[in-house]
């Protein structure tokens, strides 16, 4: 028992009473640290300006720390119980040293967020350094939990641990190598449960359902479970989409293919009918205003329609396709990109391509959304005086050839 005590004729209680003070007062004392201090700690950083002091009462959690304090008074008393002494201090210093190791690694983290955060930061991590302090004091955790409860010096274990250390490489490489992925993973927020991965290499294109130490269930759009080894998410490419989903924008990248036999300058019938569409109006009036500026300076070209700023129906419908998507209210029109662009003319025509964002991030929206663009401009192409290219099919040939005569005689149906 501790001398400390005598004077408060704490030894002269029944070892009951004895033991109901040691809970009452380790209770007392959780109480005052959880409710008190920590909760201090908690208030005063959220009334402070500085940020550094809330990302570390973030990652230290106080009310998680404060259960330290009742375990270090069960400890100081623990020579009063008349039997298993020695189990309920190994116990409890087992409780203590995990919980300080917790608390470490969380001050670490903290550590690496103020760092990031920083007018210092200049895009050079140490994070992978962290993780490798992170990984000492586990594997010094683990040594001083065996030491606890063996009764043996930690500096036996360290000796007696490189005789081993070959046949456990052998035998759990696939485990090590799971471990080891797990905390970058982790550390790093590379994968979390939910997210959408595409991991071609194993045909996997869906949901996460589940992160083990071995092995990452992904749930595809087809409904089948497709198995993952944890460790391949580190050296196999994949795609995660949780970017697209937390930014609250998916990509529109489709293009129309255009004939480009039907690409020609405007004439006066086609500006008048251009003129009376909306979306393209003051686009149309701005290119003719350029074209008379350009006359008005350039006199002796005027009279070639090549030198000259034309209008084109192609540039026209462009202007028109750049109109409608901005007037769409289920696309982004600030902070992500959207424009029409022409790409490099082929075999298939002259490609128009939309490159726009929704603000969904749905599937089914977001195709139904995409849907109804293309089909509009599939619509709209014809009145700009062009044609949507397509390969030749059967009904085109016919109409080449022209009709053909009946076949008539036995077998033949009239």
């Amino acid at each position: 028992m501790p001398a400390t005590l005598d004077w408060m004729g704490f030894a002269a209680l029944s070892p009951w009473m004895q033991g109901v003070v040691v809970v009452l007062f380790s209770a007392v004392t959780f109480v005052v640290a959880r409710y008190f201090l920590a909760r201090g700690l908690t208030y005063i950083a959220r009334r402070t300006r500085n940020q550094v002091d809330d990302i570390i009462v973030q990652h230290l959690h106080p009310f998680r720390f404060a259960w330290i304090a009742p375990l270090v008074v069960l400890h100081y008393f623990a020579d009063l119980l008349p039997s298993g002494v020695w189990a309920i201090r190994q116990i409890l210093l087992f409780l203590i040293l995990w919980l300080a190791l917790v608390t470490g690694n969380a001050l670490l983290n903290a550590i690496n967020e103020i760092y990031e955060r920083s007018s210092y930061y200049r895009g050079q991590p140490i994070q992978s350094y962290l993780d490798l302090l992170k990984l000492v004091m586990i594997a010094v955790g683990i040594i001083l939990s065996i030491s606890l409860f063996t009764g043996q010096s930690p500096l036996v274990l360290l000796s007696g641990l490189g005789a081993v250390m070959a046949v456990l490489l052998l035998l759990f490489q696939d485990t090590l190598l799971s471990l080891v992925a797990s905390l970058q993973i982790h550390s790093n927020d590379l994968v979390k449960e939910g997210d959408w991965i595409e991991m071609p290499a194993y045909d996997a294109d869906g949901d996460v359902l589940n992160i083990s130490l071995h092995s990452v269930k992904v749930q595809n759009w087809d409904k089948t479970i497709t198995t993952v080894p944890t460790h391949k998410l580190l050296n196999t490419p994949y795609r995660n989409w949780r970017g697209m989903q937390e930014s609250g924008g998916r990509r529109i990248k489709r293009a129309i293919h255009l004939d480009l036999n039907t690409v020609r300058f405007c004439d006066g019938e086609m500006i008048d009918r251009y003129r009376r569409v909306a979306l393209v109006k003051d686009y149309v009036e701005g290119r003719l205003a350029d074209v008379v500026d350009w006359a008005e300076t350039h006199e002796a070209e005027a009279c070639s329609p090549f030198a000259a700023p034309e209008l084109t129906n192609l540039g026209v419908f462009r202007a028109y396709v750049t109109s409608y998507l901005q007037c769409r209210p289920d696309l982004h029109r600030e902070g992500m990109p959207l424009l029409v662009r022409e790409l490099d003319p082929g075999p298939s025509g002259l490609p128009l391509e939309v490159y726009a964002f929704t603000k969904t991030t749905e599937w089914e929206a977001y195709e139904g959304i995409q849907a109804d663009i293309f089909e509009h401009l599939v619509a709209a192409t014809p009145q700009f005086d062009l044609r949507v290219f397509q390969q030749p099919t059967g009904v085109d040939f016919r109409a080449l050839i022209g009709p053909q005569p009946a076949l008539e005689g036995p077998g033949v149906d009239s």
